[in-house]
């Protein structure tokens, strides 16, 4: 049987991260699984409020257990921003493997609050789920913006995450380290790429003591990804770059294919784009960076935190 919590916890002691991926139908899905399979990693699927609505919470929980369970493998399902304590119950008895539960819009003590009621109202249903709690604001929408919106004032302090952890019982945090929801025509056209605050993250993971989880980690640059996960990062969501590929794989085939109907005819090349996707992420998170094995970095050394 696969557990969610020890995948976590060996990739904490291995410096590495796990890849989360989010889907929203089933060309998604089979390209983040086909790309897991064939690197042998675990993976983690994540469904957004919207994404869920979508695709059913009990079916997409019946599709992601189908294939752990046929193919013995370490798919797991997260219930991403999950906005109300009756959404995340939900998600929990549909048999989620993780929830987060995202009250970060909100202030800090009433953040804390709902988020210490949903960690007492998950493990009730189920000991054994994750439940991640997030403060900070990365913004919201895995979409294209036109201009990367500056949430510089807004980022997370080791202080915060301490207090944050300490009265909620979170098992996992997301902060916010200079990361951002979706990405920027500069970013999709390659021009630009996120940047984030290696040293705060650092600190945080030394204030917070659980793992870190860097949402909104498309477009963000691989060196940064790197370090931040020898920082204290140990799940990076990737959401908006898979999208970018689903799209534009999908006009490709449509226009090489004008009279063609069959979808799964028309669809094998999105699944291969997306995968693509997917498994370069994949091999990154996986690399073990020199600052993990106590090398130095002028990049470890980034920003001030207030």
């Amino acid at each position: 049987m696969h557990e969610i919590g020890k995948f976590l916890e060996d990739a904490r002691k291995k410096g590495v991260a796990l890849g989360h991926f989010n889907v929203s139908d089933l060309v998604l899905l089979k390209a983040v699984f086909s790309s897991a399979q064939e690197l042998q990693l675990p993976v983690l699927v994540g469904v957004s409020e919207g994404e869920r609505d979508f695709m059913g919470v009990r079916q997409v929980a019946a599709h992601v257990r189908s294939l752990r369970d046929e193919f013995d493998f370490p798919i797991f399902l997260n219930a991403d921003h999950t906005h109300t304590l009756e959404k995340a119950i939900e998600a929990a008895r549909a048999g989620f493997d993780a929830v987060v539960f995202d009250a970060s819009s909100l202030p800090f003590e009433q953040n804390v609050r709902e988020t210490k009621e949903a960690v007492e109202a998950l493990k009730t249903i189920n000991p054994a789920i994750l439940v991640e709690g997030e403060i900070g604001n990365i913004g919201t929408g895995s979409e294209i913006h036109e201009l990367a919106p500056d949430l510089s004032k807004y980022l997370t302090t080791p202080a915060e995450a301490k207090q944050f952890v300490e009265s909620t019982g979170v098992d996992v945090l997301a902060p916010a380290v200079g990361n951002m929801h979706g990405m920027s025509q500069k970013m999709v056209q390659g021009e630009s790429k996120k940047r984030l605050d290696i040293r705060r993250i650092t600190q945080i993971s030394a204030a917070a003591r659980v793992p870190l989880t860097l949402h909104g980690g498309s477009g963000t640059d691989d060196e940064d990804l790197q370090d931040a996960i020898a920082a204290g990062i140990s799940i990076i969501h990737i959401n908006t770059e898979l999208r970018v590929a689903w799209r534009s794989s999908l006009e490709a085939s449509l226009a090489a294919q004008v009279h063609q109907v069959v979808p799964y005819k028309i669809l094998p090349p999105v699944v291969d784009s997306v995968k693509r996707v997917a498994l370069s992420r994949l091999i990154l998170f996986n690399r073990v960076s020199q600052l993990s094995s106590g090398s130095s970095s002028t990049s470890h050394e980034r920003h001030s935190v207030s």
